[in-house]
């Protein structure tokens, strides 16, 4: 039975991954390099648990419990030297991520599930530089994740049905409804979203409406909660140029080819909410929803 968890990488999906293992009473090793990024994340939590308070969902004493459960550590070796599962939140960059599996594998225990919280990039990949392909499988957690119900459980070529098992009933622990995806480009949740937003920057770079006409339609129309310019903002333009890059590297096709209009703005490091400028811009302290200059007519 699963109780002590590693979380690598402090970022905004790190925590909130660390928060709701906390919550659920696992013992949780939160590990990032840098000290001050380790801080800021104990920090996040620490408000989020309060906004929980505000809405009755926790009490004061439960707060400080769910604290208590999660330590900090910058040493990878030994932050996962006692854990029964690791779950990666890095960035979502591949060579990064391969070399963290590389490390997490040397240390933790040979028993160790490793996981990783990858929107797009291949389990079977990164398994491959582990000695425990059978191992590791993909966690793929959504965003905020106190919030969101959904874990994407995705399958590597060699992950064992006892693992997925493992996994499907943990995301069920953490009060989280599990949904299976081999390993493909994008999985699910990405092979079909990104194209989406990728066809609403298309229809904004074609002049054929506004931003604000884009998110109304999709969300009045479609019932969807966010429009998908602001969703792109609210992912970062940057992951959805490099989920689109690898979907069009790996099916070839050209359907999946980023939008002009997208690579431009990530190489301007307009980048959403991340930067203070997407489609939208935001501003400290304001809730308003302002198009940016740039796409004002």
């Amino acid at each position: 039975m699963i109780k002590n968890v590693s979380v690598i990488g402090a970022g905004t999906m790190g925590n909130g991954i660390a928060h709701v293992f906390a919550q659920h009473q696992f013992t949780v090793t939160l590990i990032d390099i840098s000290e001050q990024q380790l801080q800021k994340a104990i920090s996040t939590i620490a408000k989020n648990l309060d906004r929980q308070i505000t809405k009755e969902l926790i009490s004061e004493e439960q707060k400080a419990v769910i604290l208590q459960h999660i330590q900090t550590e910058t040493n990878i070796g030994k932050g996962v030297a006692t854990a029964q599962l690791v779950v990666e939140a890095a960035t979502e960059n591949e060579s990064i991520k391969l070399q963290l599996f590389k490390q997490a594998d040397e240390a933790a225990p040979p028993d160790c599930i490793l996981a990783s919280n990858t929107s797009s990039i291949s389990i079977t990949k990164i398994a491959s530089v582990t000695s425990r392909p059978q191992q590791v499988i993909g966690m793929h957690f959504m965003n905020p994740v106190p919030v969101m119900k959904l874990v994407e459980v995705i399958n590597g070529y060699a992950t064992s049905n006892f693992v997925t098992g493992t996994i499907v009933e943990l995301s069920k622990q953490l009060g989280k409804t599990p949904a299976l995806a081999n390993d493909y480009p994008g999985f699910v949740a990405n092979r079909i979203l990104m194209p989406m937003i990728n066809e609403a920057i298309y229809t904004l770079h074609e002049s054929v409406a506004g931003v604000e006409a884009i998110d109304t339609i999709m969300k009045l129309g479609m019932a969807h909660p966010m429009g998908p310019l602001q969703l792109a903002d609210f992912i970062g333009l940057d992951v959805c140029l490099s989920i689109l890059q690898i979907l069009h590297k790996g099916f070839g096709n050209p359907k999946y080819a980023p939008c002009p209009l997208l690579v431009n703005m990530v190489a301007s490091q307009k980048l959403g909410i991340k930067t203070g400028e997407g489609f939208y811009t935001y501003l400290a302290g304001s809730k308003d929803l302002v198009v940016s200059d740039k796409f004002r007519k």
